[in-house]
């Protein structure tokens, strides 16, 4: 299901990761936030390809649940 995010505990202390690209799941999220131009991301980090963020959201989604958070104290 998630063939493109690795887990290495060598790589950034095992945190998910693209590839084993050490660049986190995280931190894909994060820049799929920062960057409203996907070409400008891609040519920002080339190694990242389409189905690397495709695959960190939806990881991420995954990881969340269906937990129910009270975002007035998270």
């Amino acid at each position: 299901m998630f063939d493109r995010i690795t887990r290495n505990p060598e790589i950034l202390n095992g945190q998910p990761c693209i590839r084993n690209l050490r660049i986190s799941v995280k931190r894909v999220l994060e820049l799929l936030a920062l960057y409203d131009n996907r070409a400008e991301l891609f040519s920002e980090f080339p190694e990242l390809e389409e189905q690397d963020l495709k695959q960190a959201l939806e990881f991420a989604a995954a990881s969340l649940e269906d937990k129910i958070i009270d975002l007035k104290t998270a």
